[in-house]
């Protein structure tokens, strides 16, 4: 029978790599357990930018809505003016 063999205690090879491995499975587990925050994070930073622009459009159409209406206003205001300058 074969029994492993074992590295006497002071060997030149350290234990640091097993701990290594180790620490990096555990940082890879933890990266892979934040992906679905980080996922949200950028979806939820993606619809706070699309609700901006979705307000400035809003904002651009009800300021052209309001210039239209005071051009009308305008005109109205020229024709009555033009109509009591001619009687």
């Amino acid at each position: 029978m074969i029994t492993p063999t074992r590295e006497p205690v002071g060997s030149a090879t350290p234990d640091v790599t097993i701990i290594g491995a180790n620490d990096s499975r555990q940082n890879r587990t933890r990266e892979m357990q934040l992906i679905p925050e980080a996922l949200a994070r950028a979806h939820m930073h993606d619809r706070l930018r699309d609700a901006e622009v979705d307000r400035r459009a809003q904002r651009l159409v009800t300021a052209r809505r309001m210039q239209r209406r005071a051009e009308r206003a305008s005109m109205r205001a020229r024709r009555a003016l033009a109509m009591a300058v001619m009687q």
